[in-house]
């Protein structure tokens, strides 16, 4: 299947807000799901993963009335980082309690530190009435090093998992969806992983959680060069990040003009700006978004619902 369509479920930083004046844009924390080449990708399981869920659970329900004749659910996510923001949907996502349920995780956390001991300290157990050995699901979670290549073939159920050092190691068909990626160390206290999907010549970045540099973040620069959509922190206006009351450097955030400045430097043919800050409703949006409008015609403002198309 020659698809790859971008759907953003959440696309709020720090926490979620259910207010009437965040409607617009919505509320819920970081997810955005991707499906491509036939395969089911999520980025981040913020309160975003939730809605996805239910509506993964109605397209299960109605693919055969017989339960045991019923498509299963296959997805990867990708987590950018195990800040609650980005997981705090997680033990919410429906499918997960469904024993014919395939979810493969991947992430990475400090060394001597695997992914699903710090999920199952935080998610689960003493937050949560299952522990996650109970989960119905097939839940397979990895720990991924930047080092590491995830390449997802046509008609094959599990990732294939490369160690490589330069992508000409890479043997990837044309049917293949790969996934790269890399650790910035510039969000607090552990770093983020940015994530790149390619597919049929197509590429998106995902790099969510991560302060910009002066003179531009060389290195996200060099991984995003030429992608076709890039996915940016943009949590504070330059006046808030700025602000000498309350100054935001060291958060680990990006600007609205961080953004922008890493979309020309790479080249980028679209940037998403994502990750508001929660104090940011519809109207203050509407603000920034007008005072940019004419800046850059192919930087657009991410709100629940958004889809974008590659191919």
């Amino acid at each position: 299947m020659s698809e790859f369509k971008i759907t953003f479920r959440g696309v709020r930083g720090s926490y979620p807000i259910a207010k009437k004046e965040f409607l617009e844009y919505g509320g819920n924390t970081s997810c955005v799901e991707v499906n491509v080449g036939g395969h089911l990708i999520l980025l981040d399981a913020g309160t975003g993963l939730i809605n996805a869920g239910d509506e993964l659970i109605e397209n299960y329900i109605t693919s055969s009335v017989n339960p045991s004749e019923r498509t299963p659910i296959k997805a990867t996510v990708l987590l950018s980082h195990i800040h609650q923001d980005h997981i705090q949907g997680f033990t919410f996502f429906r499918p997960l309690h469904i024993r014919s349920t395939e979810l493969n995780v991947y992430g990475n956390v400090n060394y001597n530190e695997s992914l699903a001991d710090e999920l199952a300290s935080l998610l689960f157990g003493k937050s949560f009435p299952l522990d996650l050995g109970n989960i119905a699901g097939n839940l397979n979670i990895h720990d991924l090093n930047e080092t590491d290549a995830i390449i997802l073939k046509k008609n094959c159920e599990t990732p294939i998992v490369k160690r490589i050092e330069t992508n000409d190691d890479l043997e990837v068909g044309n049917d293949d969806v790969l996934i790269t990626c890399y650790r910035s160390y510039a969000h607090p206290q552990e770093g983020v992983i940015i994530y790149k999907i390619t597919y049929k010549g197509k590429s998106l970045v995902y790099a969510t959680d991560k302060e910009g540099y002066p003179g531009g973040d060389k290195k996200l620069v060099n991984f995003a060069h030429d992608c076709d959509v890039i996915i940016h922190d943009a949590q504070y206006t330059t006046e808030d990040y700025l602000d000498s009351f309350s100054p935001k450097q060291g958060y680990g955030h990006s600007t609205f003009d961080m953004a922008l400045e890493s979309k020309k430097q790479a080249d980028a043919k679209q940037l998403v700006f994502y990750h508001y800050d929660p104090s940011y409703d519809d109207e203050k949006l509407n603000q920034i978004k007008e005072n940019y409008k004419n800046v850059d015609k192919n930087a657009i403002f991410a709100y629940e619902g958004l889809e974008i198309n590659l191919l």
